[in-house]
C-alpha cells in the first residue's frame, strides 16, 4: 500500500511539474489541435477541396469563403483543412519508419559494444553528411514524384539521427544491474533486448519522435513545394504554397500565406514539445 501510495504520488508530481511549464503545455495543446485538425479535416471542410467557382477566382476573405479562393476559384480553407491528412500522414510515416530503425540499431549497438558501436557509428558519421533533401530529390527523380519515394528516403535518412539520440540513452540502461540480474537468470539477449531495453528507452523515442516530425513535415512540404512529392489537383500544404507563387504577382497572398502559416505553426508546435519531452527524458532517472 505504501509503494503503491507513493508512486501515485510521484507520478501527480510529474504530472503537476508538466502543468507548470507554459512552454511544454502550449506547444502540447497547439500540437494536439493541429493533430486533430489533420484527422477531422477533411469532415468538417465546408466545401470539395477539388471544387472550382470561376466567379470566385482569386476571392479574397468573404462571408462564402471565409479564407478567401484561389485563381481556380477552390475554396482555402476546405484546401487547407482537407490537406492537413496527407501533410501530417508523409512526416508520419517517415517518423514511423527512423523509430523503428533508430531503436533497432541504438539497442544493437549499446547491446554488442566495442568494435561493432564503433563500425557503426562511423555509418552513421558518414550518414550524416547527407542532405536529406537531396536524398529524397534524388529518390523522386529515380523512382517517379508521388507520396512514397521521399516517405522512405526521408525516412532512412532520419534513421541516424533517431539511432544516436536512443544510443545514449541504451547504453546507460546497458549497464545497469537489472540487465545483469536478467542475464544471471539465463534470459537471452533477445528477450533482454525487446522486453526490457526497449521499453525503458520509450520515452526517449516518443520524445525524438515528436521532435522529429516537425522537421520531417517541412522536408516533405518542401518535396511537394519542388513538384516532386505530392501531385497538384491534390491538396497538401506544400502544394498550396507552390501553387499560390503565380497568385502573389496579382496579390492575392492568401493560398501561400494560409498554408505557409500552418507549416510553420507546427513545425515550432512539435519542435518546442519534442525539446520539452527529451528534457524531461533525458532527467529521467
Amino acid at each position: 500500500m505504501t509503494v503503491t501510495w507513493r508512486l501515485g504520488g510521484d507520478a501527480l508530481r510529474r504530472r503537476y511539474a508538466a502543468l507548470g511549464q507554459p512552454a511544454l503545455v502550449a506547444s502540447g495543446v497547439l500540437a494536439g489541435a493541429l493533430t486533430l485538425l489533420a484527422i477531422i479535416g477533411p469532415w468538417i471542410a465546408p466545401y470539395d477541396p477539388a471544387a472550382t467557382d470561376l466567379l470566385a477566382s482569386g476571392q479574397g476573405p468573404s462571408s462564402a469563403h471565409l479564407l478567401g479562393a484561389d485563381s481556380l476559384g477552390r475554396d482555402i480553407l476546405s484546401r487547407a483543412l482537407t490537406g492537413a491528412r496527407l501533410s501530417f500522414a508523409g512526416p508520419a510515416v517517415i517518423v514511423l519508419i527512423s523509430s523503428i530503425l533508430g531503436t533497432a540499431l541504438a539497442i544493437f549497438c549499446a547491446w554488442h559494444g566495442g568494435w561493432v558501436d564503433r563500425m557503426v557509428n562511423r555509418v552513421l558519421n558518414v550518414l550524416f553528411s547527407v542532405p536529406g533533401i537531396l536524398v529524397a530529390v534524388l529518390s523522386s527523380a529515380v523512382f517517379g514524384a508521388g507520396f512514397w519515394a521521399p516517405v522512405l528516403a526521408l525516412g532512412v535518412v532520419y534513421t541516424p539521427y533517431m539511432a544516436r539520440v536512443v544510443r545514449s540513452v541504451a547504453v546507460r540502461e546497458r549497464h545497469r544491474g537489472y540487465v545483469e540480474s536478467l542475464q544471471l537468470a539465463g534470459l537471452s539477449s533477445w528477450r533482454i533486448s525487446l522486453r526490457h531495453l526497449a521499453p525503458n528507452v520509450l520515452p526517449m523515442v516518443v520524445a525524438q519522435s515528436t521532435y522529429g516530425l516537425g522537421s520531417a513535415l517541412a522536408d516533405f512540404a518542401a518535396i511537394s513545394f519542388l513538384g516532386l512529392g505530392i501531385q497538384p489537383p491534390e491538396a497538401e500544404w506544400g502544394v498550396m504554397v507552390s501553387e499560390g507563387r503565380a497568385e502573389l504577382l496579382d496579390g492575392a497572398i492568401q493560398q501561400s500565406l494560409v498554408a505557409g502559416v500552418l507549416i510553420v505553426l507546427t513545425v515550432v508546435a512539435f519542435n518546442v514539445l519534442g525539446a520539452q519531452l527529451s528534457s524531461r527524458s533525458g532527467s529521467r532517472p
